[in-house]
């Protein structure tokens, strides 16, 4: 008798246990991710009126800083000045082509953690032709060599880590992260001599992207739109966004239907490189008219999150990327103002991108609770 009840004992339910989720109607899902936003940004200001209050109490009012964060990103618009605007969206421009560069990649499952590496290669292929060719040739030519070397700068340092994996399976991860040092000292390097033991290269006059009605970033913003639509038709309907797919479900099935995987592996990381490359050009030629190996920022691992949390999906990326880059703006601004190290607003971000990552647990598991026995009776 004891043998039996210790029997029932073990096989009971445990009070919580996690269930996997059919797949949820996509308004419920987006309920949830909003509930999580939502929860990052009360933790948000409850954080930064606390840190006000100690440093700043005038600035201790939700009013005040939602005033702040709108000064910092959009400036005074009302007043028609638009060139904080037009900085507000020259960031998220570039952010997005680089999470656009890493979605390929992602949804083939090849864990491209490269793209701040790639994107600066790129944007050293860029620096060494207006250097190297500035003046020697006219720009009307060195501007079509600088776009085709950054992006044969990029699709290389992606096509490198994809031939180890699709030959030789090496780690993806710690590999495309090795490369991303590589690029970084190569950098660093050719900037010390370049500039002269000073760590600076001076803005180069030749190979400069030429303005759109006369604004800096117009055309840096025209390009990555584009991007987007091409990425979004690409992924969708083309067979390369097919196969995509069909490697990233299961390597298996797409060998037993045909597909040559490893040359799927390489042309998507080349893909996904080149338009890394592509991302460090625009800011080489399109703005900063030089580089450094802060260059990107450590835009390349922000971009991880981006193309995450937009469910590789370009246009969904295009609200995330936006929503980052206003916080990030927008509490870089209330920070100047309280005093505040200049690291609040990056973590600030890793709080909001902390919640909307954990909401997805709940958008993919459920947690149910045992139920007890008059429940069951019933």
């Amino acid at each position: 008798m004891a043998d039996v009840k210790n029997n029932i004992k073990s096989k009971r339910e445990p009070l919580i246990h996690i269930a996997k989720r059919d797949d949820m109607v996509w308004w419920k899902a987006w309920i949830i991710r909003g509930i999580a936003i939502l929860t990052s940004i009360i933790i948000m200001m409850a954080i930064a009126l606390v840190l006000a209050n100690v440093s700043r109490p005038e600035y201790a009012s939700v009013s005040v800083i939602v005033e702040t964060m709108y000064r910092g990103v959009l400036g005074r618009i009302e007043e028609g000045s638009f060139v904080m605007l037009w900085k507000y969206l020259q960031e998220v421009a570039i952010l997005l082509c680089l999470a656009l560069a890493l979605t390929p990649a992602f949804k083939m499952k090849f864990w491209n953690c490269g793209a701040e590496g790639q994107a600066l290669i790129g944007g050293f292929g860029a620096v060494v032709c207006m250097i190297e060719l500035g003046g020697k040739v006219p720009d009307a030519l060195l501007i079509p060599i600088i776009i085709v070397v950054s992006i044969l700068c990029g699709a290389i340092w992606g096509f490198i880590p994809a031939i180890f994996k699709a030959f030789f399976n090496t780690n993806e991860t710690l590999f495309t992260l090795m490369m991303n040092y590589i690029a970084t000292k190569i950098i660093a390097y050719y900037v010390y001599i370049e500039g002269g033991g000073s760590h600076v290269i001076a803005p180069q006059k030749h190979g400069n992207l030429p303005n759109l009605l006369n604004n800096d970033y117009l055309l840096n913003i025209v390009i990555v739109a584009l991007l987007t639509v091409v990425m979004f038709v690409y992924l969708k309907y083309s067979k390369h966004g097919y196969e995509i797919n069909v490697v990233g479900e299961s390597q298996n099935t797409a060998r037993y239907i045909g597909i040559n995987v490893k040359k799927v592996i390489i042309r998507t990381m080349c893909i996904s490189g080149a338009l890394c490359g592509v991302g460090g050009m625009l800011l080489v030629a399109g703005t900063d008219h030089t580089i450094r190996t802060d260059s990107i920022g450590g835009q390349g691992f922000t971009a991880i999150m981006i193309s995450w949390l937009g469910q590789f999906n370009p246009f969904i990326m295009v609200i995330m990327t936006g929503l980052v880059k206003f916080l990030e703006m927008g509490m870089g601004k209330v920070a100047d103002n309280c005093h505040l190290n200049s690291s609040f607003a990056d973590i600030v971000v890793g709080i909001v991108l902390l919640c909307v990552v954990g909401c997805e647990f709940f958008v993919r598991y459920s947690v149910k609770f045992r139920r007890n026995k008059k429940e069951v009776k019933a």
